[in-house]
């Protein structure tokens, strides 16, 4: 078995592998569930020795809202604590910030092919859904909660 057959065996092990997408930059891209209703991405970039698992979020429109009639300290205050929360998982990460207000951002890891197992993959799946929850659950904190009107939507796929 090769790299890309014992991936995808072990997504679909763990009933998590939704589809194979076409990827003009990568040797294999998948999309999966994790959990339930989180979508999240398996990438190998061509010619790369490596996978990347990332999971990219658009802010919903209610909380940039909320976030518009906060004051710039607690905007400020909120981006900081975000930056060093995801520091603490170990991820990597992209934040996409117009005027202190966050509208999207991207959780990514990597594993190398030499440290690839089923458990460093569901380890690192996991990983980056918690910092993903990490973000959500800042937001709800610093700005309030919204009531989320189709939870199931896949505003949160990403394409590399």
């Amino acid at each position: 078995m090769d790299f890309e057959d014992n991936i995808r065996n072990w997504l679909m092990d763990e009933e998590c592998l939704i589809e194979k997408k076409f990827d003009e930059n990568a040797d294999f891209h998948y999309i999966i569930e994790f959990p339930k209703e989180n979508i999240m991405d398996v990438v190998k970039p061509v010619g790369k020795d490596c996978i990347i698992i990332a999971c990219a979020t658009q802010v919903a429109q209610e909380h940039v809202n909320l976030m518009v009639a906060s004051s710039p300290d607690v905007r400020k205050n909120f981006i900081l604590d975000l930056q060093f929360g995801l520091n603490s998982y170990l991820v990597d990460f992209e934040l996409s910030i117009n005027q202190d207000l966050l509208q999207q951002f991207v959780v990514t890891d990597t594993i190398y092919e030499d440290g690839l197992s089923k458990n460093e993959l569901m380890k690192t799946i996991k990983r980056v859904f918690k910092a993903k929850l990490h973000c959500i659950f800042l937001i709800d904190k610093s700005f309030g909660s919204i009531s989320v009107k189709n939870p199931s939507s896949n505003e949160n796929d990403m394409f590399i």
